[in-house]
């Protein structure tokens, strides 16, 4: 039978072609695609699976958590389970896809960054949206012990629940906000002027937030917002650059560990597919920490020399 090792271990080395057919040309031990799709959709790989590998990563450390969500485009696959429309942002539209939202912990020291958890979005199996999954996993992490600096999020996640239960939990939060959020008595956050060392104000609905107004080169406008004591600017701008953590992780997980490939149909399948290339990312991290060799050098590694072989034989028999 296929096992957990093997798999991954073809995730991390695989440049293409990630599929069960894939795994049954080059295994190492005979097995056929039917064999090895049946055992991806009766094998088990769960959120708590990358929790157990990230704990030690994690726990008496300090950091920061990064929750975002992203979207596996399925706008070729018409039967695959999990697969619903959503907004993409990464295509900025509503894309046919499985939404994942994920949360990173990103170390203070090293800047090395961890998956801690995920959730699949997908209402129609459970009627949850994506900011109840967030409340959900941000309370796990506290049980599981983890102190963060402060939570980051984009303005998606900045609901008055969300904000709320992250003060309940005792930690601190720094958010975009729509520029149309009621504060003050009435007053819409767009209009006000907000000087350079943040303006402290009533958020409706909350209560007293620091928010700050930064402008991007391309002249978009960003509210940022903050629970903290005495929060400063660089501290602020810092941490919102540090959510861009989580945007380097999901391109690496499409591109180098096959995330968005998985063909199968069931929804079973497909969430072990999305565990197993979770952790295919944490093992291909821990290389890249250890011997600075970046995820895509490490593939290049792969098939290098096998390409060096035929281009030498193409261009002797020209």
């Amino acid at each position: 039978m296929c096992s957990k090792e093997l798999y991954c271990a073809f995730l991390q080395t695989t440049c293409q072609k990630y599929s069960a057919t894939g795994l049954s040309e080059v295994s190492p031990i005979d097995l056929s695609h039917d064999a090895i799709s049946r055992w991806l959709e009766n094998t088990a790989c769960r959120p708590k699976d990358i929790w157990k590998k990230a704990r030690v990563e994690v726990i008496d450390t300090q950091g920061i958590i990064i929750a975002d969500d992203v979207v596996l485009d399925k706008s070729r696959s018409e039967k695959i389970e999990l697969v619903n429309w959503q907004y993409s942002g990464a295509e900025h539209g509503i894309v046919n896809g499985i939404g994942i939202l994920n949360l990173l912990w990103k170390n203070k020291i090293n800047s090395e960054t961890t998956p801690i958890d995920y959730r699949i979005y997908h209402p129609p199996e459970d009627g949850k949206t994506k900011n109840d999954h967030l409340r959900e996993m941000l309370k796990s992490a506290k049980q599981r012990g983890i102190n963060p600096q402060a939570v980051v999020a984009d303005s998606w996640y900045s609901s008055l629940d969300n904000l709320k239960c992250i003060r309940e939990l005792g930690w601190t939060w720094v958010m975009g906000l729509r520029k149309n959020r009621a504060v003050n008595r009435g007053e819409r956050l767009e209009n006000l002027s907000i000087p350079e060392e943040g303006l402290y104000l009533h958020l409706r609905g909350y209560g007293w937030i620091t928010v700050y107004r930064f402008v991007a080169t391309n002249g978009r406008i960003d509210y940022i917002g903050t629970n903290m004591e005495n929060p400063s600017r660089e501290i602020v701008e810092r941490l919102v650059k540090d959510r861009w953590s989580v945007e380097v992780f999901h391109r690496e997980l499409k591109q180098t560990c096959g995330i968005e490939c998985c063909q199968s149909q069931t929804g079973r399948a497909q969430r072990n597919h999305i565990g197993f290339s979770v952790v295919s990312w944490m093992r291909k991290a821990h290389l890249r920490n250890e011997s600075q060799i970046s995820l895509y050098r490490q593939k290049w590694d792969i098939v290098k020399e096998m390409i060096a072989r035929e281009l030498k034989r193409q261009y002797a028999n020209c």
